[in-house]
């Protein structure tokens, strides 16, 4: 099958079963697990980047589309972290069974951890490479930072709000459901141990993940081999040409230290 036609995997149970789509390109290892932020997927600037860095190399390498985002099924107001969680192990259990480097953009920060700490027995992931990781973001950074008394109200009244995006695209519809079952995942103020090097690339002019949420992760990740690289004019999407640059040059040198 061409790296460019998705496949479809199956996950969950009915009645919330749903498809996920997947673009899988066989290789060398370690291969990459790319995960992509919130709302955002698999064909964007930095994925597809780290997609065609990987085959240059000759390494495998994955990215997918959660629930509710891009080609996969689902309607995105009726997923949640677990959800996508889920999707993010079933994805890595079938399609990465060998040494994997992960990657993990925003959102995707958050669930390269989850995943990194639920597979780390395994000791198949070799390293993680976090981009402005927005750990906790339902909590920290939207219900305690960013929602007003009045929005949060709202979410509780209506089950929902739809709070407007600052990248031109359709409002975000943030649920209580969303809140709620964030809470389950949080990873903030404990110390965790992934086993495995950690590379932190945040913005300091990022309005959305402040880049003291980054330290205050790096705080909680003592026993790990960590980096963090600020990038002193950088926002959140990190997708300049020099942004993308540091951040391949950043797993490129994970890649020969798993080596």
């Amino acid at each position: 099958m061409s790296p460019d036609e998705p496949q479809f995997l199956e996950v969950g149970n009915p009645p919330h079963r749903r498809t996920i789509a997947v673009r899988h390109t066989p290789g060398s290892v370690p291969g990459l697990l790319w995960l992509s932020g919130f709302k955002s997927d698999m064909a964007g600037t930095k994925a597809v980047a780290v997609a065609a860095r990987a085959m240059a190399l000759g390494l495998a390498s994955t990215r997918f589309d959660y629930s509710g985002h891009g080609l996969s099924g689902g309607a995105f107001e009726d997923a949640c972290v677990t959800d996508w969680n889920d999707e993010t192990l079933a994805v890595f259990d079938r399609f990465c069974p060998d040494p994997t480097i992960v990657i993990g953009s925003s959102m995707g920060g958050w669930l390269a951890l989850l995943l990194a700490l639920a597979r780390r027995e395994t000791g198949q992931i070799k390293g993680l490479v976090l981009i402005a990781p927005a750990v906790d973001f339902t909590e920290e950074l939207m219900w305690k930072r960013r929602f007003t008394e009045e929005i949060r109200t709202a979410i509780n009244r209506d089950g929902r709000f739809e709070q407007p995006s600052q990248y031109g695209d359709e409002p975000y519809v943030i649920t209580r459901k969303l809140i709620e079952d964030g809470r389950q995942h949080l990873l903030l103020d404990r110390p965790l141990t992934t086993g495995c090097p950690v590379a932190i690339i945040q913005g300091v002019q990022d309005p959305d993940v402040p880049w003291q949420h980054a330290q205050r992760l790096a705080t909680a990740l003592p026993d790990d081999d960590l980096a963090v690289t600020l990038v002193p004019d950088g926002d959140h999407r990190l997708s300049r040409p020099q942004d993308i640059d540091l951040l391949l040059k950043t797993v490129e040198r994970m890649v020969q230290e798993a080596i």
